[in-house]
């Protein structure tokens, strides 16, 4: 699919600071849009349908992959995730760009279908660190902080199949190197024949997007 928007995927283990640093980028790009996933996991206290996740049953989320009504799923930690179809088809065909957050599992699915996706994946500083962040958020029984420590490190193994890799040790930092890499990517041709048409057509540079 040809499109002249650009499609961000931001992936990390739980507790990494994947969301808290997306929700800062979006606040700085509000042309952005956040494609809210749909998941089979209860609601976290302080979570609301809809803004985090769209909370839906088994049986409601096994319909919609029956029907290819997921660009990509993923069972993590035995709860089913997904990015529903229709939203992002729709922002595309309007030239608008969208931000994923997904796991690596479904970061493959999304390349085979968006091969000039930017994705990014956001590293812990240790995995103490990690353990430390995920006590200290307070949402995660003990037992379920273990089974997501065990599966960090198969998570973080998967790093060096994106793009870019950012080590969330300093959030701001962290933060500034996630909208250098937005900046970049608004940079390519792409975007900038599909914002500067006449420009270019002025300047006799054709428009083919990649």
């Amino acid at each position: 699919m040809k499109y002249p928007g650009n499609v961000f995927m931001v992936s990390a283990p739980s507790g990494a600071g994947k969301s808290s640093l997306v929700n800062a980028l979006l606040k700085q790009h509000p042309d952005i849009h956040l494609s809210i996933s749909c998941t089979t996991r209860p609601a976290r206290p302080g979570e609301e349908n809809g803004r985090e996740y769209h909370f839906v049953s088994v049986e409601a989320f096994t319909q919609w992959r029956e029907e290819d009504n997921l660009l990509e799923w993923a069972e993590v930690h035995g709860n089913f995730y997904g990015t529903p179809r229709s939203f992002v088809e729709e922002k595309i065909k309007k030239g608008q760009s969208i931000l994923l957050e997904i796991d690596w599992q479904g970061a493959r699915q999304v390349r085979q279908q968006f091969p000039d996706v930017i994705d990014i994946f956001i590293l812990p500083p240790s995995i103490e660190e990690l353990e430390k962040r995920l006590h200290q958020r307070g949402q995660d029984s003990d037992s379920v902080i273990s089974r997501r420590l065990l599966a960090a490190s198969s998570e973080i193994a998967h790093a060096d199949e994106f793009e870019y890799v950012i080590i969330n040790d300093s959030f701001d930092i962290a933060l500034a190197q996630l909208e250098h890499i937005v900046k970049t990517a608004n940079l390519r041709y792409a975007c900038q024949a599909a914002n500067n048409h006449k420009l270019f057509a002025e300047l006799g540079i054709s428009h083919s997007q990649k």
